[in-house]
């Protein structure tokens, strides 16, 4: 196995000046460049990643933690994390926690055993004070979807008012007993019901009835089956997850109920089968891209300069209408 010394004779330079090329640490010029990249391909050379690691005492691994791998939100979000960090040389670890606060609680233990440049994290409210102690060390963090606390950097959509302009939408449509399915443990789905609530009030209607439970598809089938066997059903349903979404259109379908005549069907976010469907669903659109490279644009700035002011960026859901409201 050729070593950086091997490499630096080749190309004539320096093994510190090999090292700094490297690491991207300080301007090297195009011609040394080329050849000390020359020599690293003649070589085949492949350096010491964990050696590296403890001599500058950081990585160039970026940490995402996501509470759902499984929602397309935060599957398309990682992936656009991750094409953007990747043009910065760096590579991103991927977690998922299932909202689990024990999980991810593990995971941020992982974080800084790792020594990760910087972390991503869509938190769940059990670990808002484990993140102060690691802001507090150091560590950069960006949150996404959720927001902790004004010191943290956070790239976020106005959840209370795309769920009011949604729920806005489903009572446009003439429905009067409305129901809401949220999840249960995140910020995100508190402001997501405040903005539910918020347009009913404003037309002097009551929720038919709101259900809190964990956000994932099983459960989702589950709350949407309780709501239609109870007397006196409720006419129409905004879901605040695509995954409780998922399974709360199941649950309608298998009911036998005809959309929209029947009954109204709305959600946040876009899975690909709420396009496919007939009648397609309206719903919330996030721009998830625009989320996830605004997120690790935050962090690479907060790599760079941890004193800079914490930054809040706060995006527009894009409310798609289609043909489940009448």
């Amino acid at each position: 196995m050729s070593s950086i010394k091997e490499v630096a004779h080749l190309a004539g330079v320096s093994t510190a000046t090999v090292s700094r090329m490297m690491a991207n640490k300080s301007y090297v010029s195009d011609d040394t460049r080329a050849r000390v990249q020359a020599a690293i391909d003649e070589l085949n050379y492949q350096p010491n990643r964990v050696a590296q690691r403890l001599r500058e005492q950081q990585s160039r691994i970026l940490g995402l933690i996501v509470s759902d791998i499984q929602n397309p939100f935060f599957s398309e979000l990682a992936r656009s994390v991750e094409k953007f960090a990747q043009g910065r040389g760096y590579s991103v670890f991927i977690c998922n926690t299932d909202e689990d606060g024990a999980q991810e609680q593990r995971y941020l233990d992982l974080m800084q055993q790792e020594k990760v440049a910087g972390l991503i994290i869509s938190p769940t409210r059990q670990v808002a004070k484990r993140l102060e102690r690691l802001a507090k060390s150091n560590l950069p963090i960006v949150t996404i979807d959720r927001q902790v606390d004004s010191s943290f950097d956070a790239v976020l959509i106005d959840n209370e008012d795309a769920a009011l302009r949604l729920t806005e939408r489903v009572i446009a449509s003439g429905y009067q007993r409305i129901a809401g399915i949220f999840g249960h443990l995140s910020f995100t789905a508190e402001e997501r019901l405040a903005g539910f609530r918020k347009a009913l009030e404003a037309h002097g209607m009551q929720p038919h009835s709101m259900l809190r439970t964990p956000a994932f598809e099983n459960e989702g089938y589950s709350a949407m089956e309780s709501l239609l066997c109870a007397s006196g059903p409720p006419d129409a349903v905004v879901c605040s997850s695509a995954l409780l979404a998922t399974g709360a259109y199941q649950a309608v379908k298998a009911a036998g109920l005809e959309l929209p005549e029947a009954f109204g069907f709305a959600c946040f976010d876009d899975p690909a089968w709420a396009r496919c469907v007939s009648p397609r669903v309206t719903v919330i659109r996030q721009p998830t891209k625009l989320i996830g490279e605004s997120a690790a644009e935050l962090l690479f700035k907060r790599v760079e300069n941890g004193q800079r002011s914490a930054s809040l960026i706060r995006l527009q859901g894009e409310l798609v209408e289609r043909e489940s409201l009448r």
